[in-house]
This record gives structure tokens, C-alpha cells and sequence, in this order.
């Protein structure tokens, strides 16, 4: 028996039964599991799954990851809808990350859209 693999989000989950089933196409139920499950992807450098939820209409063309930058806790702040039968939300997230000796946060407060019955990602305001 394998000892399970604790989500990079911290949800408090094993990653196969958190955020890795959402990592290879599975649709988030909540913004919040979205959120969480990009968070992931930041950390393992996920750019296609980045790219898949993020929504079309202010979608980059493509990702670049800062090297040597290393995502290392997510601490979710607010929510505000974002449910499984909502269509707009919006999670508050403060991620903490390391790069070399520096140490900082990203502090966003970010806004979800569910179409067709997936969330996507449609952008953020920095505080």
C-alpha cells in the first residue's frame, strides 16, 4: 500500500481525490475547488490546465513560470457565491510563495464565471 500524496492546495485532502482528478479535465463543482485546483497547477507548473480554465475572453496566450519560484501555501479569505447552481463567484486568496532567499504573497481577489456547466477563471484584482 502507497502512503497518499497530500494536495498542494492544503485542502486538507490527498491530491488523487482533491485536485488531481480537476488537473486532468475534470470539471470544478465549486469557483473555490477551481481556485484551489489552479493554485495546484501553479505549483506543478500546469500550464494547460491554467490555460483550461482560464475564460476565453481574457485568456493569454500562453503561460511563462518564473524559474526557481516555488508556490508554497494557499490560504483562502473570502468567497462570495461560487456555488455548485451559481453562475459568477468570487474567491479571496493570499498565496505564499519562495524564490531563492525572498519570501512573499500574492494577495487577489478573484472573479469566477460557470458556462456550460464549468467554472472558469475570468480574472483578478491585486490587493
Amino acid at each position: 500500500m502507497t502512503d497518499a500524496v497530500r494536495c498542494p492546495c492544503l485542502s486538507g485532502n490527498d491530491f488523487d481525490s482533491c485536485c488531481g482528478p480537476l488537473l486532468q479535465g475534470s470539471p470544478a463543482p465549486t469557483a473555490e475547488r477551481l481556485m484551489r485546483s489552479r493554485f495546484t497547477a501553479f505549483t506543478l507548473e500546469d500550464a494547460e490546465h491554467l490555460l483550461r480554465t482560464w475564460h476565453p475572453t481574457t485568456r493569454p496566450d500562453s503561460l511563462d513560470f518564473d524559474p526557481g519560484l516555488s508556490w508554497r501555501r494557499l490560504l483562502i479569505i473570502d468567497r462570495v457565491a461560487g456555488g455548485p447552481f451559481d453562475d459568477e463567484g468570487v474567491v479571496e486568496f493570499e498565496a505564499f510563495w519562495r524564490q531563492g532567499a525572498e519570501r512573499g504573497s500574492l494577495h487577489e481577489r478573484s472573479r469566477f464565471v460557470r458556462e456550460d456547466r464549468r467554472w472558469y477563471y475570468l480574472d483578478g484584482a491585486v490587493r
